[in-house]
């Protein structure tokens, strides 16, 4: 059933990122591993459907707005971002702070929706960025709401690198770290994934208690202590993260959740 034409299709529109705005056909070829004759037939597919455009002058082709309409009928259509978002707004104006919906797929959260703050931390942390489980608030939140030997195969799987001097990598601190999460009922990381930042996150659950996603707030550092912001905005973010959890509508996991 698995059709490796489509599969190889979206490899070349996940070949472009940050780092690879613009890409010609010999490094499409490069960086997919995919002989050049193959890609160019994909890239000149992609570019008639609308999602690539090509440079007629450097012949370097890039993504084009066509992409977001995926990601939209994505944002209109989850039931889990319809629930959220009202809690999300009064959330984002109650603390003036960046706050987010994430999802887990596989050993990452992805961002959702994204409520921006005028204190921005980090401009490139947009919806649809990708960030670890293990060293991130919203993914410990997650992770505490799971069993013990899932968390641990989770952690096995991850490439457990420092971001930061704070970044904990070790598997029994982690371990110890989320089993705090769990008694305490929300997470707080402190300049583990970007320095200056304090992110607090608490989990949402279905009806069966199986996370589904996370709430969490970033707060710079330079403002307010990790005390402070624990004791002002943790309750908050707790009792944001119950009421979307507190959904009285059919049950819909395939649509919460991306990643198993």
């Amino acid at each position: 059933m698995f059709v490796n034409s489509v599969e190889k299709a979206f490899r070349v529109l996940g070949a472009f990122n940050a780092e690879r705005p613009t890409l010609n056909l010999t490094q499409l070829a490069d960086a997919l591993g995919i002989d050049k004759s193959t890609v160019q037939r994909f890239a000149y597919t992609l570019e008639k459907l609308g999602y690539l455009n090509k440079d007629p002058h450097t012949k370097h082709f890039e993504l084009t707005p066509r992409n977001l309409q995926t990601a939209y009928h994505f944002t209109q259509s989850n039931a889990l971002i319809r629930r959220a978002m009202p809690y999300l707004l009064h959330l984002s104006q109650a603390t003036e702070e960046a706050t987010n919906l994430s999802i887990r797929q596989e050993t990452d959260i992805i961002y959702v929706v994204r409520f921006m703050s005028r204190h921005v931390l980090a401009a490139n942390v947009t919806a649809g960025r990708r960030l670890p489980l293990y060293c991130t608030a919203p993914g410990r939140a997650i992770l505490s709401r799971m069993p013990a030997d899932a968390v641990e195969a989770l952690l096995g799987q991850s490439a457990l690198r420092a971001y930061t001097p704070h970044t904990a990598t070790n598997v029994s601190d982690l371990m110890r770290k989320i089993g705090e999460v769990s008694a305490r009922g929300y997470a707080i990381c402190i300049e583990e994934m970007l320095l200056d930042d304090i992110s607090i996150a608490a989990p949402i659950v279905d009806r069966g208690g199986t996370p589904i996603g996370a709430v969490n707030i970033a707060i710079s550092k330079a403002r307010c202590t990790p005390e402070m912001a624990e004791y002002r905005w943790g309750p908050l973010v707790v009792s944001t993260a119950q009421a979307i959890s507190l959904w009285s509508g059919p049950p819909e996991p395939d649509r919460w959740v991306t990643g198993t």
